[in-house]
């Protein structure tokens, strides 16, 4: 099990920081308790970092990749484009298969978003069995996975922009 004492995720070097990067989240109205949460702890990050952000909101994961690959192409164009997604929501099992086509649907459209938008899209979308695990993941034993969502933000940020200055 994937526990947050395995990870170096949260070691930020703050030389790798880019003050102008501006990030996008897309988050859902279902399971707002939870999905409030995660944004909680992206904003966090981004203030302790002096990041600019907004939020946009859709009704549920499987709307996440539309409404990501349509504010792009809106704003690409614009000098406050985004540097990068961040996919916010929780997908709670029920007792009928709609948990896993919603799953694999919204993995495959922020797969789908990666490889086609010149900007990376962050998977920050709980999928879970039970209203615990989730808990134990917006602060509890897995980490904050909120946080972490924005934390892997700046570092593909900084991963995409040091491509640029390979020689």
């Amino acid at each position: 099990m994937a526990e947050i004492s395995n990870s170096n995720l949260y070691k930020l070097n703050a030389g790798i920081l880019s003050k102008d990067a501006f990030i996008v989240i897309i988050r859902t109205e279902w399971n707002a308790a939870i999905v409030d949460k995660l944004e909680e702890g992206c904003i966090k990050v981004f203030n302790e970092h002096a990041i600019r952000h907004e939020t946009i909101t859709v009704p549920g994961v499987f709307e996440i990749p539309f409404g990501t690959k349509n504010y792009w192409d809106a704003q690409k164009y614009r000098d406050e484009r985004p540097a990068a997604f961040i996919a916010l929501g929780c997908v709670v099992r029920g007792d009928t298969p709609h948990f896993d086509y919603v799953c694999k649907a919204v993995t495959e459209g922020v797969l789908m978003l990666n490889l086609s938008l010149p900007v990376p899209t962050i998977f920050g979308i709980l999928t879970v069995d039970n209203d615990q695990q989730a808990q134990e993941r917006i602060g509890g034993k897995h980490g904050h996975k909120g946080e972490e969502a924005a934390i892997t933000a700046l570092k593909m940020i900084a991963l995409k922009k040091s491509f640029s200055n390979h020689k």
